[in-house]
């Protein structure tokens, strides 16, 4: 036989070979990028945002929020704050000179679920107090009428213990109200609490664990699908609480709520030298236990994120990339047997 035939009769089976586990390769990679997006959603975790303000006046800018939240390394969740005059012109409410109807949502939130999960946020916590009880639950009513096909989970009640939300029986009773409200047609709800512990507060019974044994029924306790809690070192002496302190607060919190997700529900700064070090600093956090999702609602995603090709955008992506890069360690044995 001659012996450039022999050669390449050896060499043609294992090239094929080399190509196969190549191309087995691209289909793999390609797999896993392709589906990073839908990991995060399978697995629970959480990647939150906070956009305060998601409209857009033009196309230009509607488009730079969309390419930023569809950019990042995993499907977000982000948290929209539903503006307290959004509220029908026939039921505005003291707390607004004019109201404007709530269908305005519509596009941006269309928008934003184009991209991302979306978590609403009925009211922010320093509106609460100008809501009756009535109209608060009313409130809630309008938005799932509007928008149950669009938002994931609802946050019945923002940063719940903190003194300014007014009379706590009545907080309680917006709350429960709200809560009922989502429940009973089959939707997620999150609460969102208040850390203080090393906060100001006149009142020791709204300190954080406090207020939630006094106020939160069995029935939230046991049924509220997600928990988070907002804390501001800008707001509280500016503490640092290590990755063991918050080992323990969600723990305890695991306790009061044992069937919950729980997680971050806001984070942020306004000092501009320290927002990527907050960020890297609860981004970060390994805490462990499967009920804990993460969360955190950087709350100036907006202003720091948008357009994606901010400097705080390529931080926070830098970040859920080295996160994503731990959880697929699992990769470089199966690289090496397939090379």
């Amino acid at each position: 036989m001659d012996t450039t035939m022999y050669s390449s009769f050896i060499k043609v089976p294992c090239l094929r070979q080399h190509v196969l586990a190549a191309f087995v390769l691209s289909i793999f990679l390609l797999s896993l990028c392709c589906s990073a997006q839908r990991a995060l959603a399978q697995s629970g975790n959480i990647f939150g945002v906070t956009i305060d303000d998601p409209w857009f006046d033009n196309e230009a800018e509607k488009d730079a929020i969309g390419d930023a939240l569809a950019s990042h390394a995993v499907k977000p969740t982000v948290r929209v704050v539903f503006d307290e005059c959004m509220y029908p012109v026939d039921k505005c409410v003291a707390a607004c000179v004019e109201c404007w109807d709530p269908s305005d949502y519509q596009q941006p939130l269309e928008n934003i679920a184009s991209a991302a999960f979306v978590m609403g946020e009925i009211l922010d916590s320093k509106f609460v107090t100008y809501y009756s009880v009535a109209e608060y639950i009313e409130r809630t009513n309008e938005y799932l009428d509007r928008f149950a096909d669009i938002v994931d989970i609802w946050e019945i009640g923002n940063e719940v213990n903190g003194e300014w939300l007014g009379n706590t029986t009545e907080v309680v009773a917006k709350i429960e109200g709200a809560y009922a409200a989502v429940h009973d047609r089959g939707l997620s709800t999150a609460l969102n609490l208040y850390y203080n512990k090393s906060c100001f507060y006149d009142k020791p019974e709204h300190e954080m664990f406090t207020w939630v044994e006094a106020n939160i029924s069995p029935t939230m306790r046991n049924g509220l699908d997600y928990v988070f809690f907002s804390y501001y070192e800008d707001d509280c002496e500016n503490v640092v609480h290590s990755q063991e302190e918050w080992q323990e607060v969600f723990d305890a919190l695991h306790v009061i709520f044992p069937k919950a997700k729980l997680g971050f529900g806001e984070v942020g700064t306004e000092q501009a030298d320290k927002k990527a070090e907050y960020m890297q600093r609860y981004y970060s956090l390994n805490i462990k236990g499967d009920y804990y999702v993460g969360g955190y609602f950087w709350w100036y995603y907006r202003q720091d994120c948008i357009p994606k090709t901010t400097a705080l955008w390529s931080i926070l992506n830098t970040i859920l990339l080295n996160q994503e890069g731990r959880g697929r360690s699992w990769l470089i044995p199966v690289l090496s047997l397939l090379l």
